[in-house]
């Protein structure tokens, strides 16, 4: 259990009877149309606006006032913890961890990597922004499973998602099954949104579904597909013989586009070609848009409102204070 005030700025109108009575003029007095000689001793038998303007007697307004502010800036005790509110989106990650995976055409923060690096490390950071959404882990090679089942908790997503290797699932790429797999998982799950991105860098060369086939029980059931294709354009070779010559070569040239365009369109999703670093870094910003995740914040705690005390007892002080001026008004008269 923890005390909070809701709205504590309002704290900051406490001296506004003060500047109030410091800074406005004085109400204007009319003079007396009528002198007589004994008004200052009338001006003297005046108990009633003396006891009004004697320090003794302000202190009651002053609390009522406190009073009044603390009620407005919501005091509040706050409770448990609430459930994390969920997007209803459930999400599976296809990784790609096939022996291409490990060829070295990129660059993480200046040095060289290789693909599979990037891709875990740009990954990873997408998975801590998916807040609220299940998210699932699946790797393949010459087979795909599931490393992580749908679950809340991204912590424990990143963590299987870096100890992932080259070679895990072996050294082909059974896109089909992957994409099958993942069908698999999210065919009967309640989500109202259904999503899968696979992170390829080849053509599939294994398993017992074609991509394209399995791509189209995904779009039965709803299922969005966004594909990814990694590795970099036609680069010059190293070796001095091939550079006199000009020879150049494509690292991607086993990565099949065409495939992952339609899968892509097939289910109403997107294709993305990552290059580079910042290719990557711009499709998972994309993806973020595409597929809003709910925003971090602080959690939500049952709380109960505590306003209705200080505003009880302002409201009983201050017709307590009336009262008395009501009766020492009628012994004056």
């Amino acid at each position: 259990m923890m005390f909070e005030f809701h709205w504590p700025l309002c704290f900051l109108l406490l001296p506004l009877p003060w500047l109030y009575r410091r800074w406005l003029p004085a109400a204007e007095t009319r003079s007396a149309a009528l002198q007589v000689s004994f008004m200052q001793r009338l001006e003297a038998l005046r108990p009633l606006s003396a006891q009004h303007s004697s320090p003794g007697r302000k202190w009651p307004y002053l609390v009522v006032w406190v009073l009044l502010v603390s009620a407005a800036a919501r005091p509040e005790l706050l409770g448990e913890t609430l459930p994390t509110p969920v997007t209803g989106r459930d999400m599976m990650l296809a990784l790609d961890l096939s022996g291409s995976m490990e060829f070295r055409d990129m660059q993480l923060d200046g040095e060289e990597v290789n693909r599979l690096v990037l891709v875990k490390h740009l990954l990873g950071e997408f998975v801590d922004r998916r807040h609220g959404d299940r998210l699932g882990l699946i790797l393949f090679g010459s087979q795909a499973y599931v490393q992580a089942p749908l679950t809340h908790d991204r912590q424990a997503v990143s963590e299987w998602l870096e100890e992932s290797f080259i070679g895990l699932a072996g050294r082909e790429t059974a896109i089909g099954d992957a994409i099958g797999l993942a069908v698999k998982r999210l065919l009967d799950e309640p989500a109202s949104s259904r999503v899968l991105i696979l992170i390829t860098d080849g053509a599939n060369t294994a398993g017992n579904v074609s991509p394209l086939r399995a791509a189209r029980l995904a779009a039965e059931h709803g299922i969005r597909i966004f594909s990814i294709g990694v590795g970099a354009d036609t680069q010059t070779q190293d070796n001095t013989t091939a550079s006199l010559w000009g020879l150049q070569f494509d690292p991607s040239i086993e990565l099949d586009e065409g495939s992952l365009k339609e899968i892509a369109l097939i289910t109403d999703g997107s294709y993305f070609r990552a290059r580079n670093e910042a290719d990557l870094q711009a499709i998972y910003q994309r993806l973020d848009e595409l597929e809003p995740a709910l925003r971090d914040g602080l959690p939500d705690r049952q709380t109960t409102p505590l306003y209705p005390w200080p505003l009880g007892l302002a409201l009983t002080l201050s017709l307590m204070l009336s009262g008395s001026v009501v009766l020492r008004r009628g012994r004056h008269v």
